[in-house]
């Protein structure tokens, strides 16, 4: 039985889906020549390389170790020579340090199991589970990176009473997860089975926006042999795999806002499908994250598609695969429209947080002209925040930073309804970032007086 649709019951809006590869089946990258891995692909302090030039790597191998309690570890994707350790430009747009290394035979660690088999029977314990994740490099893999081991560990003071897995995918064009639900849903059941074993609790909610219908009915069927997991369909309302929004719409409970508010405040840890499955390899079948699922798409690119591709792989490989970059091409976004970055260049490695590639062409690249503001009072009834976009922008236009920390810039989730919404194309996210990171930096530095 498929349960009634739920949202959450402030702002937000429809863009059009344009799920244009929703349709196609996960392909699997032919191996690359050369990966260049960078150190830092989480929130948290970069891992330390645990290897040198010239050293012989296997696919599955420690090359970087996680350094203090936020941080991650990092494992090679390939077998090979490693070539190079130096700076390289990365999806931040920032040289930063990675180990680039010469593929050859894919010969994997002898301890990774790489067989088609699914494993149901959980056999470590909590603590286990915990540490085996952290072992195996696992960190959000729908965009914020955090290593996952963290959210595992409840903090002193703190109750866990329901595991979110987040099967959203709001954002426009992005399909991965979806395709992952439908071809891996098993594991994915299997890995949330294994995250509420580590958090000694026995109630999950996988939220799925309604436009997957298949994917919700496949994992409801799914389903019916896992105790303590429900299956529910979300409305089609962005910001809907937001935090605080899914935690609303599942529990009926309020986060408060950002920068301070978090889910295990309301008692809910949550995780990305994808991350769920990465779970489910490093617990079931010893294997480090190494590879993901990732769409690349766009309405102009040849073939819209959904690649399992190894960490490190150069975006234009992935671009490549799906016919090509058109001609008119103006960005190239890493992650959604609404709230994905423009990469300065395709010349960089694939990271853990990439879920998506959009060719946007240059006609509609282009920002429209901006014209005053005209009162229509849009963007405060789409926020899923209660903020006054128009207000706050304004003022750190106009750099009244004292007054916009008082109309709690802070709290934004930049999740772009309000530039989206507006009539008069002003780029209201673009000084509310703005505003938002000064105010952060100065209430940083009044604490430390």
């Amino acid at each position: 039985m498929i349960n009634k649709t739920k949202t959450f019951p402030l702002g937000g809006v429809h863009p059009p889906d344009n799920k244009l590869s929703a349709d196609q089946a996960i392909k699997e990258l032919p191996l690359p020549k050369t990966v260049s891995i960078p150190v830092s692909q989480h929130i948290g302090a970069p891992a330390s390389p645990v290897v040198k030039v010239g050293d012989e790597v296997k696919t599955g191998q420690l090359i970087a170790a996680g350094q203090g309690f936020i941080s991650a570890n990092i494992h090679s994707s390939v077998t090979g020579k490693v070539t190079k350790i130096d700076d390289i430009m990365d999806h931040t747009g920032y040289k930063r340090q990675a180990i680039v290394i010469e593929a050859a035979d894919d010969v994997w660690m002898d301890d990774v199991d790489t067989s088609s088999e699914i494993k149901s029977e959980i056999s470590l314990s909590p603590e286990d589970i915990i540490n085996k994740t952290r072992e195996s490099g696992i960190v959000g893999l729908g965009g914020a990176m955090f290593p996952s081991c963290v959210k595992l560990k409840i903090p002193e003071g703190k109750k866990a009473e329901f595991l979110l897995i987040n099967g959203v995918e709001c954002e426009p064009y992005l399909t991965s997860d979806h395709r992952l639900m439908l071809e891996k849903g098993e594991e994915i059941l299997i890995g949330t089975k294994i995250m509420l074993k580590a958090l000694n609790i026995d109630k999950a909610m996988i939220g799925i926006e309604d436009n997957k219908l298949d994917a919700i009915q496949h994992l409801t069927d799914l389903a019916n042999k896992y105790s303590g997991i429900e299956i529910f369909p979300l409305k089609v309302q962005y910001p809907q795999g937001g935090e605080r929004q899914l935690v609303k719409a599942l529990t009926n409970r309020e986060i408060a806002p950002p920068p301070k508010g978090l889910p295990i405040d309301a008692g809910c840890v949550v995780f990305n499908v994808a991350t769920t499955f990465a779970v489910y390899e490093a617990i079931q079948k010893n294997k480090p994250l190494i590879e993901r699922t990732v769409t690349v798409t766009g309405k102009k690119i040849p073939n819209p598609a959904n690649f399992k591709a190894r960490i490190g792989t150069s975006l234009t490989e992935l671009i490549e695969a799906a016919g090509g970059l058109p001609e008119n091409t103006g960005k190239v976004i890493n992650g959604g429209p609404m709230m994905g970055k423009a990469l300065a260049s395709v010349d960089i490695p694939l990271v853990k947080g990439i879920s998506g590639i959009i060719t946007v062409s240059d006609e509609e690249a282009k920002r429209k002209e901006v014209i005053d503001c005209v009162r229509c009072g849009k963007c405060v009834f789409v926020c899923p925040l209660g903020l006054e976009p128009y207000l706050v922008a304004r003022l750190a236009e106009k750099g009244n930073y004292d007054q916009a920390e008082l109309e709690k810039i802070t709290n934004c989730c930049e999740c772009a309804c309000c530039s989206y919404i507006c009539p008069s194309n002003r780029p209201l996210l673009d000084y509310i970032r703005l505003g938002k990171t000064t105010v952060l930096q100065k209430m940083r530095e009044r604490g430390k007086k």
